[in-house]
């Protein structure tokens, strides 16, 4: 593709319009630009509600390929990149997730997070090496992230995942965009020109996040990895987490903090055991075993204790 039919076909997309009301923005008190901004971003969320229907089909079929054993993997360049290496990245401390359950790749690697890595996201070439050194297989999830929804590395990423047998999603900020064609389950969240014209970690950056927050969060729930709103798949990997473990016990159970410490002594720390041992009134081995026959699911768990 030649400059000029690059920037041809950026001058068409939502996210890159130039809004001349905006033009004299540098020259505004910085309330007023905050104001804006704010004004901006409030719009977000009911951009996101409008395709609601098409994020938790994605969900559920996530969802449903994760329980035999599946990954979630994001692909993205840029801002993209990064929001999907930072909601996989918290998945493991927040639900006690396999590192490699939930995977982001970014188009240049680790280093791009940081920098930018100069023609990684035009190579569509580059996600499907990077895909490949994971051993893609039909029960993994492959997520598309791109604001534009042209970006080849997110594009490719999709179209060689969908060739491997792996579930394909697309989440883009345009309608009618390649990437969400280019997938089984297409996500168009279009919030429209930006602030300042085509800084697409602005409006779409926060719209991609707070998708990314549905479909991992979400599809933790299908797995059994909450109990009601409890995070009692949290990994108590320092102090704070640590209190927050005996926290959640205590809100699950309504036990006292002796019977809290210990059946997480006898639990070995595991916050799904201990709540077990202290509804169901059953010992440590005895509420490992009742979790690994129910899947992890602590509801189930407590349903064959109680008969």
């Amino acid at each position: 593709m030649t400059s000029h039919d690059l920037r041809s076909q950026l001058a068409s997309l939502t996210t890159e319009a130039f809004r001349p009301e905006l033009a004299d923005i540098d020259r505004l008190p910085t309330l007023d630009i905050a104001r804006l901004m704010n004004g901006e971003d409030a719009g977000v969320p009911g951009a996101v509600a409008g395709q609601l229907p098409h994020i938790c089909a994605a969900i559920d079929a996530a969802a449903a390929r994760m329980t035999r054993g599946g990954r979630l993997i994001y692909a993205g360049a840029g801002t993209a990149g990064r929001l999907g290496v930072l909601d996989a990245s918290e998945c493991p401390p927040t639900f006690n997730t396999d590192p490699a359950q939930v995977v982001g790749l970014i188009a240049g690697g680790p280093e791009a997070m940081v920098s930018s890595v100069e023609g990684a996201e035009d190579s569509g070439e580059l996600a499907r090496a990077d895909l490949d050194a994971l051993k893609l297989t039909p029960e993994d999830t492959v997520v598309g992230v791109s604001a534009s929804g042209r970006t080849p590395y997110a594009v490719g990423a999709v179209e060689h995942a969908r060739a491997q047998g792996a579930l394909t999603i697309g989440l883009a900020c345009n309608e009618h965009s390649a990437l969400a064609a280019a997938a089984e389950h297409g996500i168009e969240i279009v919030v429209g020109p930006e602030l300042i014209t085509g800084s697409t970690r602005l409006k779409a950056g926060t719209a991609q996040k707070l998708v990314l927050n549905m479909l991992s969060t979400i599809t933790m729930i299908r797995l059994g990895k909450t109990y009601g709103n409890l995070m009692v798949d949290v990994r108590a990997s320092n102090a704070k987490l640590r209190a927050r473990s005996r926290r959640i016990v205590a809100l699950a159970t309504g036990a006292g903090d002796v019977e809290i410490e210990r059946a997480l002594t006898e639990s070995g720390g595991e916050v799904k055991r201990a709540i077990l041992v202290l509804l169901a009134e059953v010992d440590g081995p005895t509420a490992a075993r009742l979790l690994e026959d129910s899947g992890g699911r602590l509801r189930a768990a407590l349903a064959r204790a109680t008969g």
